[in-house]
């Protein structure tokens, strides 16, 4: 994809995380960190499935900029009232543009109209930037949540009073 006008808005789709667009970026994104030498472990750990990232138990989203795609995330209900991101990736069209925190603050959204006032995620250990973002938006580090094997870190946030979209 060619380069973006800064002045292009990103449009956020629901789809499931199995619509093809969706895994054309997750395989963009497995090559991407390949070529840095990390194996993604999809199917492993911390994973998840498209049916868990569906309505009325999850959502997830496509986002474009220009009718390309250029990020996606989902987020799930882990159990009353926590939920979880999961899948978040923002192609390299994508960034420095506001994309990434945008989609965070829809998953939160959406993580709180599924009755969430607590989100959690984990990320790969050299994921610098992914952990840069997730401490600017509010998430602090919290314990291994989930088991996930190849994440290296964990993070939590509050929603509502004192968090995000609460009122």
């Amino acid at each position: 994809m060619g380069p973006v006008s800064d002045a292009v808005q990103p449009e956020f789709l629901l789809v499931r995380a199995d619509d093809p667009r969706v895994e054309a970026l997750l395989a963009d994104y497995a090559a991407e960190l390949a070529g840095e030498g990390i194996v993604l472990h999809q199917g492993e750990g911390g994973s998840v499935t498209a049916d868990e990232m569906v309505p009325p138990t999850g959502a997830f989203h496509l986002v474009t900029l220009a009718g390309a795609p250029v990020a996606c995330g989902g987020v799930r209900l882990l159990g009353p009232r926590v939920a979880e991101v999961k899948r978040m990736y923002v192609a390299p069209a994508g960034r420095r543009r506001g994309v990434a925190r945008a989609l965070l603050a829809r998953l939160e959204e959406d993580a709180w109209s599924l009755g969430a006032d607590v989100v959690r995620l984990d990320t790969g250990p050299t994921m610098a930037p992914a952990v840069a973002l997730y401490r600017s938006a509010g998430y602090e580090p919290v314990e291994d949540y989930n088991g996930n094997p190849h994440a290296g870190h964990w993070f939590g946030k509050t929603l509502g009073p004192g968090g995000s979209w609460g009122t």
